[in-house]
């Protein structure tokens, strides 16, 4: 099940929480003295939300190849959304035949089998599993949602209910798209491995979710009974068509507001190209057998490039011709300033509902380093990036040509 979000973005009130169109009127002298802040956290907010948690030429090398399951349908569970549509493509290439299943039908294809239903609904999953030897659960609600219900019963009560149609369909294998965030606690993570501990503070409880469902999924590894599990944990998934990052970014630099940076822009961290994304996800399913090292374990999947954060944010907003980010915000400034604003909001919560977007750990994301470290996957499973960095944010600024700055 993939849920569609569109994010609009928000001025200096939304932004740090305080109600604009109802409600009791507030006269807070921080939000005056913090509107250049908000500005530069109104370029970033919703991107970091969804981002951290998700063309021409799609041959892949021959150790992708190398390695294939003796039954080749699948079914790609949100295969409507961003990363799941690549998935499909990719399989489809790859000679596989494909199901997909979501709550909406987010494209046409003569070679694919719909199946449309609710997530948590065993009955709704079993028909899109009959025969299927693999399915790849990548559906997940959108981050920047502020319904705790629905992540809880899309990520951990729907993950487990697909857990249980997969054995009663006779699924041998189920691939999980995870996080890499799920061991990400707001300070700096370089090189992290898939031996850190899961996050005891995770950074929002869309990321709190993500960890229950990797647990379950991982946990019911039984190759005893011919079950196969794995998580894969890409981390800043970008590319064309994505609906959040350029689309987001650009409409931000018309509005003025991509003036600021927060730190000194050096903070490294990964951003993943969808298609080495999928790429990751297909070799997992294909070396996961019973007899391999893979199963019950979970994979970090990334470009294995750590760039600035900022820098790439750049990169983007330059090849549509517009103006990078000039000027410095102190770290220690926002971290201090969100931390300001999100003890005031605690203060008037009685009073007032308030949800603070304008938060330490989101500070945290857009100033901290975290890349991490992809040597178990090219040990276990060969994986190797498909496109390299600067390839695939060419491919993606092509892919926004229609919202290129002109004049």
């Amino acid at each position: 099940m993939v849920y569609v979000h569109t994010c609009s973005l928000l001025d200096c009130m939304d932004l740090l929480g305080f109600p604009t169109n109802s409600g009791p009127a507030l006269s807070i002298s921080s939000v005056s003295f913090t509107c250049q802040l908000c500005s530069v956290f109104l370029s970033v907010n919703n991107y970091l939300l969804s981002f951290f948690l998700f063309q021409t030429d799609h041959r892949l090398p021959a150790m992708a190849t190398r390695l294939r399951p003796a039954c080749k349908k699948c079914t790609v569970i949100g295969g409507s959304g961003f990363l799941g549509q690549y998935m499909v493509e990719r399989l489809l290439d790859k000679g596989y035949s494909v199901n997909v299943f979501d709550i909406r039908q987010g494209f046409e294809n003569d070679r694919v089998q719909f199946f449309i239903g609710d997530l948590c609904n065993k009955e709704d999953l079993l028909p899109a599993m009959q025969g299927v030897n693999v399915v790849f659960h990548c559906a997940s609600p959108a981050p920047s949602s502020d319904n705790r219900e629905l992540f809880y019963r899309v990520n951990y009560t729907g993950t487990k209910t697909v857990i249980e149609a997969c054995k009663e369909a006779r699924v041998q294998k189920c691939v999980l798209t995870s996080s890499a965030s799920v061991t990400f606690e707001g300070t700096d993570v370089q090189n992290g491995s898939e031996d850190r501990p899961y996050a005891s503070k995770p950074i929002d409880y869309y990321t709190e979710t993500k960890i229950l469902q990797e647990k379950e999924v991982l946990s019911a590894h039984d190759p005893a009974n011919n079950f196969l599990t794995i998580a894969i944990r890409p981390h800043g998934i970008f590319g064309p068509r994505d609906p959040q990052l350029v689309p987001i970014l650009i409409e931000t630099a018309k509005s003025g507001k991509m003036k600021f940076m927060i730190g000194n822009g050096k903070n490294l961290v990964d951003f993943t190209y969808v298609e080495n994304v999928v790429h990751g996800h297909i070799l997992a399913a294909e070396h996961l057998q019973k007899d391999s090292c893979l199963g019950g374990k979970a994979y970090h999947i990334t470009n294995d490039e750590p760039i600035p954060f900022w820098t790439f944010l750049s990169r983007i907003l330059v090849g549509l011709n517009y103006d990078a980010p000039k000027y410095h915000i102190p770290y220690w400034l926002a971290y201090y300033l969100a931390f300001f604003v999100s003890f005031l909001v605690l203060i008037i919560s009685p009073l007032v509902k308030i949800k603070p977007t304008f938060t330490p750990m989101r500070v945290a994301l857009a100033g901290t380093y975290h890349y991490y470290s992809c040597e178990r996957a090219k040990k276990d499973m060969g994986y190797k990036p498909v496109v390299r960095l600067d390839e695939a944010v060419e491919r993606t600024v092509q892919g926004y040509s229609h919202l290129r700055k002109t004049g």
